[in-house]
């Protein structure tokens, strides 16, 4: 610091350097993680408007710890200052009515398939596996994994529009 005091600017940018980890440090245990970085941003914009200030008779870590104390505690003062919202003991929670119809309804769809058929597509167009892995987990050929996929895809488009006529 006292090398920066004299216009150093690459031993100011160490000093900045090595600074910043120590207050994220110093600021994780006592701030929550939302405002850490601002917290960190504000001791660092501190200390260089007050670097003149600093007496290079003095330690530096101290100087360096009472600008972050109070950094935290005006953060801790802003923190306290936020309006807060109350949680209702109703709180709305979305209705997963249709996606257990959905599931429910292609379950059934499924298991009108031969099972290669259906496993095939489970693996690959539901679970997200590629065709390989599925060859893997089946125990069929690549090249019959995607017949199945293919075969089967068919079969349930053809099951809906019956399905879709008979309505």
């Amino acid at each position: 610091m006292a090398a920066a005091q004299r216009g150093d600017a690459a031993s100011y940018h160490r000093l900045l350097s090595a600074v910043a980890p120590w207050l994220r440090r110093y600021f994780v245990r006592r701030l929550p993680p939302a405002m850490v970085d601002d917290a960190v941003q504000d001791t660092l914009v501190a200390l260089h408007e007050k670097r003149h200030t600093y007496d290079p008779s003095r330690p530096f870590g101290a100087w360096l710890a009472a600008i972050a104390k109070y950094k935290w505690i005006d953060a801790l003062r802003a923190l306290r200052a936020r309006p807060t919202e109350t949680l209702d003991d109703a709180i709305a929670v979305a209705d997963h009515g249709d996606g257990v119809v959905s599931a429910s309804s292609l379950e059934r769809l499924l298991m009108m398939l031969r099972p290669a058929q259906s496993d095939a597509i489970r693996l690959v167009k539901i679970q997200g596996f590629s065709v390989e892995e599925a060859a893997q987990a089946t125990g069929q050929s690549v090249s019959l994994v995607k017949v199945n996929i293919h075969r089967g895809l068919r079969r349930l488009i053809s099951l809906l529009r019956t399905g879709a006529d008979a309505d």
